[in-house]
């Protein structure tokens, strides 16, 4: 099937970080776009800036004419199983028999026609595709991409690229989405229990994500050491930062903030590598969208640059404040690993000041699988607050709560928090090294937060 053969878009969860790639990518065909989510977001307000028609009412009072008068064939529909069975919108969109499709059955179609590459894991995909296009498109690729993260370089999670060019994607394993895709390339970053919602059990998602890597008709990348088949390693080249590898790191060291490290492969060592983003999880990302960039031929001085000039992506590890009285980074961390990343990575670049995190769980199954590994990572912070969890597409379960988290963290400092007192609570806490963890709406903080702590610093 052609997706561009249609005329109207309507997307149902049009706030979505993967649905308003396509969104934008249909408004740049020429498309009729327009769509429903439940709440305003800067997403939402981007693609209707864009051209884009989006109501936050599940009535179909506001419904476009298209979805009322128009042929069947002339219409395509794509959501998000985030969207409930009784939507109002989605029902009837079912009753008047519109073409309904997926995100990522509509993202796998699109990918067909191109060269592509997915970057698959349950935690590193965003900065890595996200490197990997800032590479490409430094080095004059231009490549089509569809990122689960906004670019900081592009302030876009869509690059239109040129006719015939590669395509990079972020492979969501959520709901088993990645294996709508069928890459030339293909990067597993990782493979930790998460999602169990969907899978149940974490050998579920193993299986998937070993189905997605035999999905991969040419150059499959893997880190090292991964819970995967020795089947599916015999086929892969490899990367590491602890173990040798065909891409491994030969050193590193922090000057300041910020890392230097050296890069061997398997015929030469780029010496002195700077990567313009923090945090040693990211040195891990950088290798494995070496691994891809030198498979696609570029050269040490391209590497080399592109790392250097790359801004990362909002929300993962972003200085919002970066002053020597204050360091404010806003991550989007929601599993016990990457919160491990995230606070540990502040921690050994900040070693004699005092952290500060504000985590709020996403979801209460997920809060119910990993409490006691949440508990364990926050519990490496020297003060913590709690938000209530953020509920998602999920109802309420017994027992599972943030209060119930908090009486497993072991940190003298720690307390329950609404996001309206968290700004006057940091003011009181004078926080020196401040996280905000999350992937609900902690990022409506964010700016309420930088506000008085940059008025306080100011003052003070």
């Amino acid at each position: 099937m052609n997706v561009s053969s249609f005329t109207y878009i309507y997307l149902l969860g049009a706030g979505g970080i993967g649905m308003s790639a396509l969104g934008r990518y249909f408004l740049m065909q020429g498309k009729y776009v327009s769509g429903y989510d439940k709440t305003s977001t800067s997403l939402t307000s981007a693609l209707i800036a864009e051209g884009a028609k989006i109501i936050f009412e599940d009535s179909l009072s506001d419904l476009p004419e298209f979805l009322q008068d128009s042929p069947a064939e002339d219409v395509l529909v794509i959501y998000t199983p985030a969207v409930p069975k009784d939507s109002v919108i989605l029902n009837y969109i079912q009753d008047k028999g519109f073409r309904l499709m997926k995100r990522a059955e509509v993202l796998g179609l699109i990918s067909a026609s191109h060269k592509t590459i997915a970057v698959a894991g349950t935690h590193g995909k965003t900065t890595t595709s996200t490197l990997i296009t800032h590479m490409l498109e430094s080095a004059g690729h231009s490549p089509v991409a569809f990122l689960g993260g906004i670019s900081v370089n592009y302030s876009s999670n869509y690059l239109p690229g040129k006719p015939n060019s590669v395509l990079v994607a972020e492979a969501d394993e959520y709901d088993r989405s990645f294996l709508k895709l069928f890459p030339e390339t293909g990067i597993i970053t990782s493979v930790d229990a998460d999602h169990l919602d969907i899978y149940g059990e974490g050998s579920e998602l193993i299986q998937s994500f070993e189905a997605f890597g035999k999905q991969v008709s040419r150059k499959l990348i893997l880190k090292k050491g991964l819970s995967l088949s020795d089947e599916l390693y015999q086929k892969a080249s490899t990367y590491s930062t602890s173990a040798d590898a065909d891409v491994s790191l030969a050193a590193y060291h922090l000057n300041g903030d910020q890392y230097e490290f050296s890069v061997k492969t398997k015929s030469s060592t780029f010496e002195n590598l700077q990567l313009g983003l923090a945090g040693f999880h990211n040195i891990e990302n950088s290798l494995a969208a070496i691994s891809v960039a030198l498979d696609m031929g570029l050269n040490e001085t391209q590497i080399r640059e592109s790392l250097a000039s790359f801004k990362g992506v909002k929300r993962r590890f972003e200085y919002i404040i970066r002053t020597n009285d204050l360091i404010y980074i806003d991550d989007y961390a929601h599993h016990p690993a990457e919160l491990n990343a995230c606070i540990q990575s502040a921690k050994q670049m900040y070693p004699s000041k005092k952290i500060t995190g504000v985590f709020q769980p996403h979801l209460f199954s997920r809060t119910r699988d990993f409490m006691d590994e949440f508990a364990l990572s926050l519990s490496a912070l020297d003060e913590v607050y709690l938000m209530n969890i953020y509920p998602a597409r999920e109802k309420p379960i017994e027992g599972i709560s943030s209060a119930e988290l908090l009486k497993k963290i072991n940190c003298e400092r720690k307390q329950l928090i609404e996001a309206n007192e968290l700004p006057q609570a940091l003011i009181r806490s004078k926080p020196e090294v401040l996280l905000t963890m999350g992937a609900g709406d902690i990022d409506q903080v964010v700016e309420p937060v930088k506000s008085i702590l940059t008025t306080y610093t100011q003052i003070v």
